[in-house]
């Protein structure tokens, strides 16, 4: 078994200064903690892998394709693998969980 607190992987992925700490990856998904700030501009591309986006705490909108949602705790949104995607909006510091499936490259 492998389990992880939420306060310690925020605080090791704050260590290492940057938005997106893996912290798990196995053979069919790895797992990742995601953080944007208020205000703050979203770099994403598209992905090779399909995505879950889990939303931890936060608030933001999400536009993926043509199509966007507000977001906010307890939001889960399905991003299919190569499909444009961008949280915009966020009006409160966001904390999101990412399940890749394959493994993000």
């Amino acid at each position: 078994m492998k389990a992880f607190r939420l306060d310690e992987l925020e605080a090791e992925r704050a260590a290492n200064e940057g938005a997106y700490l893996q912290f798990l990856r196995e053979r069919h998904m790895s797992v990742g903690l995601y953080a944007l700030n208020a205000g703050e501009h979203d770099p994403q591309r598209p992905h090779n892998q399909d995505e879950v986006y889990f939303v931890v705490s936060g608030r933001a909108s999400i536009t993926v394709g043509e199509e966007t949602t507000q977001v906010a705790r307890g939001s889960v949104v399905y991003v299919p693998a190569g499909v444009a995607h961008k949280f915009h909006h966020i009006t409160e510091d966001l904390r999101v969980l990412v399940v890749f499936s394959p493994p993000e490259a």
